[in-house]
This record gives C-alpha cells, sequence and structure tokens, in this order.
C-alpha cells in the first residue's frame, strides 16, 4: 500500500508538472521570442506557433508513447520523458537561435504527451474501488498545475527570461531522480502487446463521434466552444501587455487568477447549480454568458475591467462539464473510453488551431501604423463568436 501511494505521488507530480510547464513559460514567452524578432507582429505570429506546436506534438506523440508504453513498460517511457524535459528546458533557456527554440518546443511537447502513460500508470496499480478517486485526483493535478505554472513564470521571469525555463529543468529533473528510486513497473511482462501501426493513430478515437447525429452536434458544440476557450492561453500575455503595459509578474498572478476561477466554476459551482438550471439550459445560456464576456474582454480599456470580467465568467465556464455530461449520456458504458478519447482530440486540435488563428489576428490589427485598423481586442471578438456559434448550435439541437 505503501508503495501504491508513493506511486500515485510521483504520477500526480508529474502531471502537475506538465501543466506547470505548459503554464510557466507563458509570461516570458514573448521577451524570449525579441531575442530573436524585432518586428512586434513576427512577435505574435511566432508565439501563436509556439504554443500551437506544443499542442500538435502531444497529439502525435500520444499513442507513440501509450504504444511504447505498452511494448516496453510505463517506467521506463516515463522516467526517460522526464529526464529528457529537464534537459530540454536548458536548451529552450538558452536557445542560440530561433530554430533551437521551437526545436525544444517540438521536444517538450513530445515528453509532455507522458499525460497517456500516466494514466495507463493509474489504471494498472488501481482496484474498483479506489479508481475514481485516483482519476478524479489527476484532473486536480492538471488544475494546480496551471494555477502554479504562471505564477511562477510571472515571478521567475521577472528576474530574466531564462529564469522561468532553468527552474522547470530542476523541478523535472528532481522527480526523475525521485521516480529512479521510488515508481515501481506497473506492466507485467506477460501483460505487454506488441507494435500495431493501428494505433499510431492520433485521430482514430475521433470516428465515435461521427455514429450519432445527436452526438454528432453536440460534439460540434464541444469543439466550438474548445476554440474559444482556447483563447485564454494562446493570447493573454501579448494582449494584456500590449493593452494594459503589464508586466511579467502581472500577467503570471492574472492567469493563475483564470485557472483558480475556472477550478472553483467547473469544480464547486457544477455540483451546485447545474442540478438547478439543468444541463441543457447551463450549455445554451453559458455558451450566450461566454459570447458576452469575450466580448467585454475585447472592449476593455483598463486592466482592472479583466478582472471583474473573469468574475462574470464564473458562470459560464459551467458550459463545459454541462456539456461532457450531456454527451457522454448518449452512449453505452462500453463506450465511454472511446468517446472520452473523441473529445480529448477534439480539444487538442482546438489547442492546435486556436493559438495560430488569434495570435495572426492580433498581429493584423494591434499595429498602430496608418492604414491599420487597430483593434487589439480581435481574438477575444473571434473568441466571442465562436461562443455565440455554439450557442446558436446547442439552442438548435435542444429544440429540434
Amino acid at each position: 500500500m505503501n508503495k501504491q501511494r508513493a506511486s500515485i505521488a510521483f504520477i500526480f507530480v508529474t502531471l502537475t508538472l506538465d501543466m506547470v510547464g505548459i503554464g510557466i513559460v507563458i509570461p516570458s514567452l514573448p521577451d524570449i521570442m525579441r531575442r530573436f524578432l524585432a518586428d512586434e507582429a513576427n512577435v505574435s505570429q511566432y508565439f501563436g506557433y509556439f504554443i500551437s506546436l506544443y499542442a500538435a506534438m502531444q497529439l502525435v506523440a500520444s499513442p507513440l508513447l501509450g504504444m511504447l508504453s505498452d511494448m516496453f513498460g510505463r517506467r521506463i517511457v516515463l522516467l526517460l520523458s522526464l529526464f529528457t524535459a529537464g534537459c530540454d528546458y536548458i536548451l529552450m533557456a538558452f536557445a542560440p537561435s530561433l530554430r533551437w527554440l521551437f526545436a525544444g518546443r517540438i521536444i517538450s511537447g513530445l515528453t509532455g504527451a507522458n499525460v497517456t502513460v500516466a494514466m495507463a500508470y493509474v489504471a494498472d496499480i488501481s482496484t474498483e474501488e479506489n479508481r475514481a478517486k485516483n482519476f478524479g485526483m489527476l484532473g486536480a493535478a492538471f488544475g494546480l498545475g496551471f494555477v502554479i505554472g504562471p505564477a511562477m513564470g510571472g515571478l521567475l521571469g521577472h528576474l530574466g527570461p531564462q529564469y522561468p525555463f532553468l527552474a522547470a529543468s530542476a523541478i523535472n529533473l528532481l522527480n526523475w531522480l525521485y521516480g529512479y528510486f521510488v515508481l515501481p513497473e506497473s506492466l507485467a511482462k506477460e501483460s505487454r502487446r506488441s507494435f500495431s501501426w493501428e494505433r499510431m493513430n492520433p485521430l482514430s478515437s475521433l470516428k465515435s463521434v461521427f455514429r450519432r447525429e445527436h452526438i454528432f452536434i453536440l460534439a460540434i458544440v464541444y469543439f466550438v466552444l474548445q476554440m474559444a476557450g482556447q483563447t485564454h492561453p494562446s493570447i493573454w500575455t501579448l494582449y494584456t501587455e500590449h493593452r494594459f503595459g503589464w508586466e511579467k509578474w502581472q500577467v503570471g498572478i492574472s492567469l493563475t487568477i483564470v485557472g483558480l476561477m475556472s477550478a472553483i466554476s467547473q469544480g464547486v459551482f457544477s455540483g451546485w447549480l447545474l442540478p438547478k438550471w439543468g444541463e441543457r439550459n447551463t450549455v445554451i445560456w453559458g455558451s450566450f454568458g461566454g459570447a458576452i464576456t469575450f466580448a467585454l474582454f475585447a472592449l476593455a480599456t483598463q486592466g482592472w475591467m479583466m478582472y471583474a470580467i473573469l468574475c462574470l465568467s464564473v458562470f459560464t465556464w459551467l458550459a463545459q462539464p454541462a456539456l461532457q455530461s450531456l454527451i457522454s449520456r448518449g452512449v453505452s458504458s462500453q463506450e465511454q473510453g472511446e468517446l472520452q478519447g473523441s473529445l480529448v482530440s477534439l480539444g487538442s486540435l482546438a489547442a492546435i488551431i486556436n493559438p495560430i488563428c488569434v495570435t495572426q489576428l492580433f498581429s493584423i490589427f494591434s499595429q498602430k501604423t496608418p492604414g491599420h485598423l487597430y483593434i487589439p481586442g480581435a481574438p477575444y471578438f473571434f473568441a466571442a463568436t465562436m461562443s455565440f456559434l455554439a450557442f446558436l448550435v446547442a439552442r438548435k439541437h435542444a429544440k429540434g
């Protein structure tokens, strides 16, 4: 039992670090880009590519690492990914060129795909009695990581843009060292599987959302809401620096508050308000409220307004858990795993597409030069449009 607790603790820390690694670099990332790019429009564009690349590599590498862990065991894949991530953050901290920085980001996305292996490890060691509890704890690790990451990144980035990367490196290497001594193998040799090309397709699970029309419509709503929701991590740093002159520590603290508000909304308010409002009404009016709050983010003229709008957003974020519950009701218990895999793939696609879209919009509409239309809130108007589209589709689906 003590070994199992140590293993669960290690997985919890590993997944927390994956999210810390995503969030810790965001506040300082524009300054890293400015080491190699003089034009602010180019900084915005490459910022989007950098964020999107991580999600793309995770999507591609998740089935690969999962398959390798099925072949060789979970322990070796987890430890190798942690050690590689630790070295990779050092590479990005001292990258001599933009190409090296992007090469480091590719590696970090590949190692960040160890989420798949970590979840498989938990499934290996869980019993029917503690399975839900263990997976619930993993969900908490994701939220905790995104709360810690931006705050650390903002505070350390104030010392210099390389310090958040060095901190992420040190934490990953220390966790690798800890895992080397305490983490046992969870997959018996007789349970291991051979290589399969079919399992290498990262989008193969999407087929489950095309089988039933009512699930397909709700999946469209899910994807569109994901496209809107990815706007904060994709553009918040650039937008608040440009619009309000925020420093890195302000960006980091504000993103931490975004993570906390999201956790409170979906972890606390969902259990209280969803039974009262109903899932369908929550999806419909949560999407409509999201359209309004995203438009308000676009129109904000002072920094304090961003915090006030975030308070309003708490209720709109309830649309996501309500929608997932609605979708899951549409399939049998035997199909839940495949369905959840489809939703993860849709979320990954949104995380790839959104950063490119919103940073391109920001690059075009944030230039204060003659002949350019100046609308720095354009990315948030895009998010508002996505939320409103989700509202229209969800409302039509409810009436049908």
